[in-house]
């Protein structure tokens, strides 16, 4: 099976499987990443297709396929995930000339890898609307 491969949400065998999830794997040191911060609930590494000077990736340990999959316990982890990629911009230089923060959600928003991250960018002027 291909680490890098998009996971198809539709084949249970791999929308549930944690270790055969990219980010899993990279969360367990299998795979290399260039990590910028960590802690006991979240892992945060470059983007390997960076789509701005700053493309940061925030995620959890804990294996959560998608927003949909987010239950009322997950709160705190959310916005754990969200004030660490205001720290991580903000210690890039990034607080006052602004970033962007994106949860994708399934395979039509751009979700390729079915474990939730929350991308951070910035560096560069940002469009409206998005993609």
């Amino acid at each position: 099976m291909n680490p890098l491969e998009p996971v198809n949400p539709l084949n249970p065998a791999r929308y549930n499987e944690p270790m055969s999830c990219l980010f899993c794997r990279i969360i367990a040191g299998e795979i290399p990443a260039t990590k910028v911060f960590e802690d006991d609930r979240l892992v945060a590494f470059n983007d390997i297709n960076p789509q701005a000077p700053m493309h940061v990736l925030v995620v959890p340990r804990l294996h959560v396929a998608t927003l949909n999959d987010l239950e009322s316990q997950h709160d705190g982890l959310v916005g754990a995930m969200v004030r660490t990629a205001s720290t991580i911009a903000a210690e890039r230089g990034y607080r006052e000339s602004g970033f962007r923060t994106v949860f994708n959600c399934n395979a039509d928003a751009g979700q390729a890898v079915f474990h939730l991250h929350l991308h951070v960018l910035g560096g560069r002027k940002m469009a409206w609307p998005p993609g």
